[in-house]
């Protein structure tokens, strides 16, 4: 794919979708990071539905380090591996309040080196919250990129550090988000929506649907 035409594809998504941001919801980073965590595997409408429970109670770091560990699995446990994650989130909240005065860290080091966080949580936090030009791979990305041909590669780290480096400057900052939310609603895993595609012309799909 040129340059051109990659330009075009996020422009056109750019247009389609001025504000991109995440569907998770949440007040603070803190917030963002505990949901990401609870995030893998599971859908943003159950993870939302989990987190409005669990913040009521637990709003910041400190408050969440207080809990038992059953009540926070009580309020997370329609969410896929919520043992697990209770778990992580509990350590998690510990340690942001302990060593860092219950703020989100500014560093990828330090976010990946925290339970239940890997590079695709902490790179969701520095582009989300520190406005880093990032972008987390996560399933609708990986496929995408591959896809149509934006940038292949056999694993999503591949993925990423080719999208880092062939994204336009002007729509990195947004490319995680456009990417993830055309993936989540038109560019889906089977029976994609090419009818209503907005690069569907410049799309380099050799399967993708004939729309006249």
């Amino acid at each position: 794919m040129n340059p051109q035409k990659r330009f075009k594809i996020f422009e056109l998504l750019s247009k389609a979708t001025p504000h991109p941001t995440t569907e998770l919801i949440y007040q603070t980073p803190f917030q963002l990071l505990i949901a990401v965590i609870l995030s893998a595997q599971a859908t943003d409408k159950s993870v939302n539905k989990a987190t409005l429970l669990l913040f009521n109670k637990a709003p910041n770091a400190k408050r969440l380090a207080q809990m038992q560990l059953k009540d926070i699995e009580l309020c997370v446990k329609t969410i896929g591996l919520y043992k697990t994650k209770a778990k992580n989130i509990l350590e998690t909240a510990k340690i942001i309040d302990a060593e860092f005065e219950g703020l989100v860290p500014q560093d990828r080091l330090a976010l990946e080196a925290l339970p239940g966080v890997g590079r695709k949580t902490a790179n969701v936090m520095l582009n989300t919250i520190f406005h880093e030009p990032t972008i987390a791979v996560d399933t609708h990305i990986f496929r995408i990129a591959n896809r149509i041909n934006l940038a292949p590669g056999e694993n999503v780290l591949q993925v990423e550090k080719k999208l880092i480096k062939l994204t336009p400057k002007e729509f990195l900052q947004d490319a995680h988000h456009l990417l993830i939310l055309h993936g989540r609603y038109t560019c889906i895993a089977r029976n994609p929506k090419c009818s209503v595609c907005v690069i569907y012309d410049l799309c380099e799909y050799k399967k993708k649907l004939k729309t006249k």
